[in-house]
């Protein structure tokens, strides 16, 4: 079963995911990537978020590509053409906060051309060769922690892709342009459910 549609607390994650897109202020259309197995229930679940946090947003669900770039493409060409900032988000960090979404779409409203949110880094990272030997030690208080949503000015993402969309974030096409990347506060919340410890934290945290 592909990530999203795992339940937690009896709800698929997606709809934790869209619950948060779908209460943002600024967000008047979601765009939803599916396997093409699991799209009509990627609809049902999207209509039924939207009747329970009241928006009225359009959403759309369309199949996704074999890579992640594939499926982020995919969702760029469905949106209408009038938008022009777009947000990137990982149905996998589904209990991002609102204010998180909030932060990035401000920001790219006030000018910056990427946005990404992030948190300080507390461990010490070491940057390692093939062989496994430390080559560097970066300062840690240089280092982020990035997460999603991760918004843009359109022009700038369809541009990104143009060139690659081989890259574990989008950020990470538009950096390779040459623009600014703005990095605003994250959330301890946003984090990836990835594994069985991950959906028993979240589930905690659903629990208050």
């Amino acid at each position: 079963m592909p990530k999203a549609f795992v339940p937690l607390a009896g709800v698929p994650i997606l709809g934790h995911a869209l619950r948060g897109v779908l209460s943002s202020r600024g967000v008047a259309e979601v765009v939803v990537v599916a396997p093409a197995a699991h799209r009509a229930e990627a609809e049902v679940l999207a209509a039924d978020v939207c009747r329970e946090v009241g928006s009225d947003a359009v959403v759309t669900v369309v199949v996704g590509g074999a890579e992640r770039g594939d499926s982020v493409a995919a969702g760029l060409a469905a949106l209408a053409p009038e938008v022009e900032v777009v947000l990137v988000h990982d149905a996998a960090r589904c209990l991002t906060p609102v204010a998180v979404f909030e932060r990035v779409i401000a920001s790219v409203a006030a000018g910056a051309v990427a946005v990404v949110p992030g948190t300080a880094v507390v461990d010490t990272i070491k940057q390692v060769d093939e062989t496994g030997l430390v080559v560097a030690t970066p300062e840690r208080s240089t280092l982020r922690a990035v997460q999603t949503p991760q918004g843009f000015r359109r022009e700038v993402l369809e541009r990104a892709h143009a060139v690659s969309s081989a890259a574990t974030d989008d950020a990470g096409l538009v950096e390779r342009l040459g623009e600014r990347v703005l990095v605003v506060e994250g959330d301890s919340r946003a984090f990836k459910v990835t594994t069985p410890g991950d959906l028993e934290a979240a589930a905690r945290i659903l629990a208050g």
